[in-house]
């Protein structure tokens, strides 16, 4: 109920329970913690690189030994989870992207070195297609379309290779349909039951992915768009129409992306199914904050801080996020 000042009852003063800092922190509804964050990276072949990415600040391509000395930097500071992203050299991208389901390729290989020296940390990789194909889709092509079909049997070997490597969860970044279920019933045919799967249920055909195909260098082959499996951005419904598809094909947990231009999508699909929802603070999200702060526009850790509560007040249970190791130094203070 609303009170005015024409009320019989006293004013209601809302300003009093934000008079002190302390009475805002027992009253807020929504809280940030470091259990929330889940931290992107990039592998490149080689020892002892670190590449800068220009469009994404303060981001860097690394060598699987780099990875794994800032795997041990992360887990100390309390982040537990990560997401790789490999960056396939090109002699290596094909039509058909076979080397995604190479056991011998680098992500495989960095995910055994992983499990070696890092043991405990939570790996999730991308299940996808477009680091490894000549011409830049998360498909195999048929003409000028993308065979779901044919795809979705090479998503499943990627994703069985992938789990036997030691990846804890495989996260389908394609938007092919049924590949859920498909990828569920290999893991499981091939005693992988415990292999999670974070479904990019609702994954949109949006501009603020391109600083993401700088990184993974895919951005100068992509032919065309990826409009004809990535969702409408106008469209709200569909979304949860995929989450449903996929919770009942077997995800574990589903993903919104990109993140903040779709918080309403996040709160929606939260809402509805009350499933662990994940969200991903996209390459361009975070690349115009990074701008923005380095031309002195906006300070990057309020704003940041504030982009992230917005994502929990939204429903999110995670959030994906190149400031990750940022935010989790400024959050352990």
């Amino acid at each position: 109920m609303f009170y005015n000042h024409s009320s019989s009852f006293p004013q209601k003063r809302m300003r009093r329970n934000r008079s002190k800092q302390w009475v805002r922190s027992l009253v807020e509804e929504n809280c940030l913690s470091i259990n929330d964050l889940i931290y992107p990276l990039f592998i490149v072949e080689g020892r002892a690189i670190r590449e800068t990415i220009p469009s994404m600040p303060g981001v860097f391509r690394l060598s699987q030994d780099l990875l794994i000395e800032e795997l041990k930097l992360i887990e100390d500071i309390g982040i537990q989870a990560v997401a790789l992203f490999p960056v396939v050299p090109q002699e290596k991208k094909t039509a058909d992207g076979k080397e995604a389901y190479n056991a011998n390729n680098l992500l495989c290989n960095t995910l055994l070195e992983i499990k070696k020296h890092v043991p405990d940390i939570g790996i999730i990789t991308d299940v996808a297609l477009d680091p490894y194909t000549s011409h830049g889709h998360d498909g195999v092509m048929k003409g000028d379309t993308i065979d779901n079909d044919a795809t979705v049997e090479i998503l499943c070997k990627q994703a069985l290779v992938q789990a036997k490597a030691g990846a804890d969860i495989v996260a389908p970044s394609d938007m092919m349909d049924g590949r859920i279920g498909a990828i569920r019933k290999s893991l499981d045919d091939h005693k992988k039951t415990d292999t999670l799967i974070l479904s990019y249920a609702a994954k949109y055909a949006s501009s603020y992915y391109g600083p993401f195909r700088d990184a993974v260098q895919s951005s100068s082959l992509l032919k065309g768009d990826k409009k004809t499996y990535q969702m409408n951005p106008a469209n709200a419904d569909e979304a949860l129409h995929e989450v449903a598809l996929d919770i009942q094909e077997g995800a574990d947990m589903v993903m919104v992306k990109p993140g903040m231009p779709y918080l309403d999508i996040i709160s929606s699909v939260k809402k509805t199914f009350q499933v662990p929802t994940f969200a991903y603070q996209v390459s361009g999200e975070y690349a115009m904050l990074s701008a923005a702060a380095e031309k002195g526009w906006l300070d990057y850790r309020a704003s940041m801080l504030e982009s992230m509560l917005c994502f929990k007040r939204a429903g999110a249970d995670a959030i994906l996020t190149y400031a990750a190791k940022d935010i989790a130094r400024w959050l352990s203070k």
